[in-house]
């Protein structure tokens, strides 16, 4: 394993080294947009900007920023959906030196506030879509924001579109004050004035992007500019083939704010010179269309999505043809889900496996050519290293093939938790960072995830793994989706307790459903019931979400108890 990562860190005559301790990543951009200046960047629901155009875009915003006080040091939020307006102030921010924090759109007021006090923004970059502009408008005060750059939805349509936009959509559009506070992206470009570049070291901070980490506590995961740009390199290094520059075009359907899509499709597309065709959101028919008329060829998703593509090429024609590279990350892929994806469309899916604090891609199966191991989360990407450590006795190595905590060291590991050292000591060990997941190397040095350690249930002292259930469950016909959590249990401690939805039609009962598990897993991992439903929670990037069965299932317990 450690030769093909060495291999792999320095092909010879490779466009993109890994290794170089100068890189930044407005470099990135520049280098992007002197090299592909003509070629097209930006695809938004038909409206197109070529990488030359997003530059001078870029430099005006910079600019703005930097009159509004921006640079070194400065935190700028942006809570914006997948619109050009995110590449343009991703980059621009970037560009002065100052600290990107990123926000999801769907955030309460609550949330957006205590985030914006963790991390410092005092500038925050909104659209002007009331279900986005309100909660962030209501807080802003209190909350330190000194400035709220509105960016018009209508202005980055189409000019039909965008007319139609202003006509009928008057209700989803914001009513902004003009005040000081408040400034519009027109204005902010207009009056900037010239850029005035700033130096930029590697070890500065790019990004912080909040995670609940291995405690389900936010906290801001701080990755530097080294690690960013070392991250979208191991990518296109690892892909070999799979990616050529300047042909591609990445459907960047999952959100830029989740650090998955930051790096394998935003990232990815500018060091390549792709093209990003921007979806504001997930809609399956929305999602179809957009293949069928942009004819994308990388799409990065989450299980789910592939599943919810396989599911619609089961009952109609779909030409899938353009997609040449599929990368699922985010959660565990299902064989039944890869399956049927490939089988059904001719793409193949190759499983990745990640965590916001390394930026996030630690490994993925290979993209072009090789071997893909069904259940594997693939190889290490270049310069990185797995290693299988005791999850009790963190500081023992485990040998090859036996089950522990998965532990990374690379290049792309987070500089810390942002004013949590206490937290980031607790995650580190001997200079690794400690995943909180269980899994193992085989002998040719493929990662198998098992569980997460939070995870697991221990039925009468023995350790049982949720996801073991869930891919026996997976091989049923009829299920489409499956979570296995673990509730109390007066006996056993606890017992584990399936949830699962069923394809379309289909009549299978839950005793049906026990009675297969029964053939495919031991007595002691038999879940004590099984709850068919006709959907599953999710989080906001659309991964299957336990937190909320777990709650439910508590408040159950306490309402019973109480009667």
């Amino acid at each position: 394993m450690e030769d093909r990562v060495k291999v792999a860190a320095v092909e010879e005559g490779h466009a993109h080294p890994i290794s170089d301790e100068r890189a930044v990543l407005p470099e990135l951009f520049d280098r992007a947009v002197t090299s592909y200046g003509s070629l097209r960047a930006i695809d938004f629901l038909g409206r197109t900007w070529t990488f030359g155009e997003i530059g001078e875009c870029v430099d005006r915003a910079a600019a703005g920023l930097q009159g509004l006080g921006v640079g070194p040091g400065s935190r700028v939020g942006l809570c914006l959906p997948n619109t050009p307006y995110y590449v343009i102030f991703y980059f621009a921010v970037l560009k002065t030196g100052a600290t990107v924090v990123n926000f999801n759109p769907l955030y309460t007021a609550h949330e957006i506030e205590a985030q914006v006090r963790d991390s410092g923004a005092t500038v925050m970059v909104v659209m002007d879509l009331e279900r986005i502009y309100r909660p962030t408008a209501s807080i802003a005060e209190r909350a330190g924001l000194a400035h709220l750059i509105v960016c018009p939805m209508a202005d980055a349509l189409p000019s039909v579109k965008g007319l139609l936009f202003r006509l009928f959509k008057r209700r989803e559009r914001a009513r902004v004050p003009a005040d000081a506070r408040h400034v519009g992206y027109a204005s902010l470009v207009q009056a900037g004035g010239a850029f005035r570049p700033v130096t930029i070291a590697p070890e500065d901070l790019a990004v912080l992007q909040y995670t609940g980490g291995t405690t389900g506590t936010p906290k801001g995961a701080m990755l530097t500019h080294r690690n960013l740009v070392a991250n979208v390199r191991q990518v296109v290094a690892h892909g070999g083939p799979a990616f050529r520059e300047g042909e591609e075009r990445v459907l960047c359907v999952l959100p830029f704010f989740h650090i998955f899509a930051l790096t394998v499709a935003l990232n990815l597309a500018v060091v390549i010179g792709g093209e990003m065709v921007l979806m504001p959101q997930f809609k399956l028919e929305d999602l179809l269309k957009t293949i069928a008329r942009r004819r994308p060829t990388v799409l990065p998703a989450v299980p789910t999505l592939y599943g919810a593509i396989a599911t619609a090429a089961e009952t109609r024609t779909l030409d899938l043809s353009s997609i040449r590279t599929c990368i699922s990350g985010g959660a565990p892929l299902p064989a039944d889900i890869r399956t049927r994806f490939e089988s059904l469309t001719g793409c193949r899916l190759a499983e990745g496996y990640g965590l916001t604090e390394t930026s996030p891609v630690v490994s993925c199966n290979l993209l072009a050519g090789g071997e893909n191991r069904d259940g594997s989360a693939g190889l290490p990407l270049p310069e990185t290293i797995i290693e299988i450590r005791n999850p009790d006795e963190p500081h023992r190595l485990l040998p090859q093939g036996e089950k522990g905590e998965v532990c990374i060291r690379g290049p792309q590991v987070m500089a810390g938790y942002l004013n949590r050292p206490v937290e980031t000591e607790a995650v580190m060990v001997e200079g690794a960072i400690r995943t909180g997941d269980i899994g193992y190397l085989d002998d040719d040095g493929y990662l198998f995830l098992v569980d997460r350690i939070k995870d697991l249930i221990i039925c009468s002292g023995y350790n049982v793994y949720p996801r073991m259930i869930e891919d026996a469950l997976y091989e049923h016909e009829d299920v489409s989706e499956a979570v296995v959590i673990g509730v109390a249990d007066a006996y056993r401690g606890e017992t584990p307790k399936a949830f699962v939805t069923l394809r379309e039609g289909a009549g299978t009962t839950s005793e049906q459903l026990l009675a297969f598990l029964a053939t495919r897993v031991s007595k002691i991992e038999m879940p004590s019931s099984l709850e068919i439903r006709t959907t599953l929670p999710r989080t906001m990037v659309g991964k299957l979400s336990k937190k909320e069965l777990v709650e439910e299932e508590k408040a159950r317990a306490k309402m019973s108890t109480a009667s």
